[in-house]
């Protein structure tokens, strides 16, 4: 099998991680070859907290994937998340030294890195800067300005940030792991690309991607990202509280709330318990559901109203920003019951659960197809698709080579409109190959 046809996708959770191997079919939908989890023991909202323990982790969740595949793992692109990111709106603008010429790649890369000399707090970095759209003297709303003529060039940038130790230190449980770090992805962005559709971004979505440790957001509009959030709360909040409410612990905790847990307290009737084994030579505790989800629908509902101010944040209430496809739940923590009526009930908008089943071979296994695994699936997407961009420079290389220097007007018209695809995608790139270099260099 050819080594550039399978990627892999690592998602380093705060309860799992999550190696998944996956390629393109001829029908250019992802076929997972195999997939291996692991309790994620080292990190703590989305952040590494314990080196050691991650690589364990990791190596753990590559070699049962490994086994299931029967392919060996050598590249992975990583998701990163955590309590640690934050974004900002910015714009900037440059003025054209010859408004003679058209505006062209080199132009919005001037301006693109203009956005990098930002100066942050202590220990961050800019992660992604992702342009919102341009200005060309006054001109609003322009969506490509390659091609155009103007003298100021001007754009809103929606630019993400997030701590440079932090990313080095996933990069490092990477490399001690054995693996190579193919490219670093924003988490919320790649389980959007997983569960969303290109209608949805165009009409205007709101992602909630609820995770063990954080609930990461990503709202889209126009077909373009807008918003990213990450929130430091998920499931495990929840399952924290059950445990001091019922003063059970907390494996126990966990299984109530997969299992009886619901997210709307009227649902129970008051005569509903569960009874659980006391401790060594305890009596058993009776739990009534309806307290049960009473303090779920606490502690969710706190969830959803700060992921809300988020919402709202990004400027949803005014028409123009309206999202019309609502609100779309993923990971594992959409998976508690009736919580689709409760975001609908907070929020007044459109709810569905998100399954990353978009984009997956019709005859995947269910359980790949579940919102827990929406992240990974988008990770490996995320390399499918930088191994394509690869592969397109490559050629495009090979056929300046050959053409030497006389490369005709229409190839070079073909090579401007590659191009800043390419260039725009590429920022999380460069990302990697400094976590890259600065690992090499340490070692």
């Amino acid at each position: 099998m050819d080594k550039h046809q399978i990627s892999v996708g690592l998602d380093i959770g705060t309860t799992k991680i999550v190696a998944m191997i996956g390629r393109k079919n001829e029908y250019g939908k992802v076929e997972i070859l195999g997939v291996g989890k692991s309790k994620s023991l080292g990190v703590h909202r989305g952040v590494v907290n314990n080196i050691t323990q991650t690589i364990q982790s990791i190596q753990q969740a590559v070699q049962e994937a490994e086994a299931a595949a029967s392919e060996k793992i050598e590249d992975v692109t990583v998701g990163i998340a955590g309590q640690h990111i934050r974004s900002l709106q910015h714009s900037d603008y440059i003025t054209r030294p010859n408004s003679e010429l058209v505006i062209d790649e080199t132009d919005i890369d001037r301006l693109i890195n203009q956005v990098h000399k930002l100066v942050m707090l202590p220990g961050e970095e800019i992660i992604h800067v992702l342009p919102q759209e341009f200005k060309v003297d006054g001109q609003a709303e322009i969506k490509e300005p390659i091609g155009m003529y103007g003298g100021r060039l001007e754009a809103n940038f929606h630019v993400v940030v997030g701590q440079v130790s932090s990313i080095r230190n996933i990069g490092r449980c990477v490399k001690s792991a054995g693996l190579d770090l193919e490219g670093i992805t924003l988490e919320p962005l790649a389980s959007a690309n997983a569960v969303l559709s290109q209608e949805e971004k165009e009409a205007g979505v709101a992602l909630i991607d609820i995770g063990g440790g954080t609930t990461d957001l990503a709202v889209f509009k126009d077909g373009i990202i807008r918003h990213t959030a990450v929130i430091p709360f998920g499931g495990n909040v929840i399952t924290e509280d059950i445990k001091e409410g019922c003063s059970i612990i907390e494996k126990q905790a966990e299984l109530l709330k997969i299992k009886f847990g619901s997210a709307w307290p009227g649902e129970n009737k008051d005569n509903e318990i569960v009874s659980i084994p006391g401790l060594r030579g305890r009596e058993p505790k009776e739990i009534t559901l309806k307290n049960l989800s009473k303090i779920i629908h606490a502690r969710v509902v706190e969830i959803i109203e700060q992921v809300y101010v988020e919402i709202k944040n990004y400027g949803h209430e005014e028409q123009k920003k309206k999202l019309i496809a609502g609100i779309v739940l993923t990971g594992g923590g959409s998976q508690l019951k009736h919580l689709k009526q409760l975001v609908e009930y907070i929020t007044g908008m459109d709810t569905r659960i998100g399954y990353p089943n978009e984009h997956l071979a019709g005859d995947s296994d269910e359980d790949i197809a579940s919102p827990l695994f929406a992240t990974a699936v988008g990770l490996v997407m995320d390399g499918l698709k930088r191994q394509d961009r690869k592969k397109a420079e490559q050629v495009e290389e090979a056929v300046l080579e050959t053409e030497g220097e006389e490369t005709t007007a229409e190839a070079q018209e073909d090579i401007v409109t590659e191009a800043p695809k390419k260039e725009r995608r590429s920022f999380l790139d460069k990302l990697t190959e400094r976590v890259k270099e600065f690992l090499d260099n340490a070692e």
